[in-house]
């Protein structure tokens, strides 16, 4: 038995990782057994040469749509930063447990992974 987590939201990467730089990832969509993955976009160019397809990597997601164990949220998060340095990681994901009231927030900014738990104040 574990503790899920349903998580929701992304982490925006600028400038987007290259092809080049997400080829063999361990954090690709389909092929992870981190706790967030890669969001990979891919564009068709037509070229002089024929059909090029272009992969860009925007954002890191949660790696599954359905509640999960996140145990190593923040700390694949952080692994990936570390991965692609020179590229700015921003933005935030929303993580709720299993309990009522049991909400908070993996926030990165500035360099830094942070966990944000709400003030729940009950009005008079």
């Amino acid at each position: 038995m574990g503790y899920n987590t349903r998580i929701t939201g992304e982490i925006k990467i600028s400038p987007p990782l290259t092809n080049r730089e997400i080829a063999g990832s361990a954090f690709l969509p389909g092929t992870t057994d981190r706790d967030v993955r890669l969001v990979v976009e891919e564009v068709t160019v037509e070229t002089d040469d024929g059909t090029l397809i272009r992969r860009t990597a925007t954002a890191l997601e949660p790696s599954w749509e359905e509640p999960y164990k996140a145990y190593h949220l923040m700390e694949h998060i952080t692994e990936a930063m570390t991965t692609w340095p020179g590229h700015e990681f921003s933005g935030h994901l929303e993580c709720s447990g299993e309990d009522a009231g049991d909400l908070w927030r993996v926030v990165v900014r500035d360099g830094r992974v942070e966990r944000i738990e709400p003030r729940i104040v009950w009005p008079d």
